[in-house]
């Protein structure tokens, strides 16, 4: 998923993950992200809601109020988009159920337009224990699709044609996730657990998801052949790539 030069700034490139909740980025795509920051690239988050309501079940249980759980979890996503590199913007639009609509999509394509992303990350298209996730995807692609009209009416010329590529739902086999990618994430894997530690509102997740980076590891090995040299102890990422590959050559 390299797409830019930490030494060249024009050919720096631009990560765009848009994420249904506050910590679902750093779960399922914190490696990408701090792998993206480390070689220079920009790395921005799209929340389309805090996680409040579905994902914050500590928080209830402590009596928090609604606008407390809102503030809390967007103090633990930032902290964890800083600890990845990333910048990072809430659109607020609520969560059980995240409501897909034409303004959340508009506001999508504005962002589309003024970043220009290299490369877009964003859940599967289907998760039977989370509408949120779906929802937030389609709205991710049907923004993609507009901001490459010339005349859809947001400032900003025309999107080229960035890669989407889907990363790792929490119940895969129930998704029919099937992953064509796996991402080395071993360099930054510390950045990420870092990063899952920035959010205790869901601190069980944290060791599922170290579990997960090993397992993915083990397979990314066994992939890549025994000439690469990786180490024993690779921790990886899964995704599956939306659009075909272009490319002169078969690799």
């Amino acid at each position: 998923m390299g797409s830019g030069s930490g030494s060249d700034p024009a050919a720096r490139g631009s990560l765009l993950v848009v994420s249904a909740h506050a910590g679902d980025f750093v779960w399922r795509a914190g490696g990408a992200i701090a792998l993206a920051a480390e070689r220079g690239d920009s790395a921005t988050v799209v929340c389309l809601s805090f996680g409040e309501r579905g994902e914050s079940a500590k928080a209830w249980r402590e009596g928090r109020t609604l606008d407390e759980i809102k503030e809390l979890r967007r103090g633990e996503a930032q902290n964890a988009a800083a600890a990845l590199g990333a910048e990072i913007r809430f659109l607020d639009a609520g969560d059980y159920p995240l409501v897909e609509s034409h303004e959340l999509v508009d506001q999508l394509v504005r962002v589309y337009r003024e970043l220009t992303p290299t490369v877009v990350l964003t859940h599967t298209l289907a998760d039977p224990y989370n509408g949120d996730h779906p929802a937030a995807a389609r709205m991710a692609l049907q923004a993609r699709v507009l901001a490459q009209a010339i005349g859809y009416d947001a400032p900003g010329e025309p999107l080229g044609a960035p890669p989407v590529f889907f990363f790792e739902p929490h119940q895969p086999e129930q998704c029919d996730f099937r992953p064509d990618v796996l991402l080395d994430i071993t360099p930054v894997f510390d950045r990420k657990r870092k990063a899952m530690e920035c959010l205790p509102a869901q601190q069980h997740m944290w060791d599922y998801y170290t579990d997960l980076a090993k397992r993915r590891g083990v397979q990314l090995k066994r992939n890549a052949g025994p000439n690469l040299g990786l180490p024993h102890s690779t921790m990886g990422e899964a995704y599956v790539r939306l659009y075909p590959q272009v490319t002169a050559e078969l690799a």
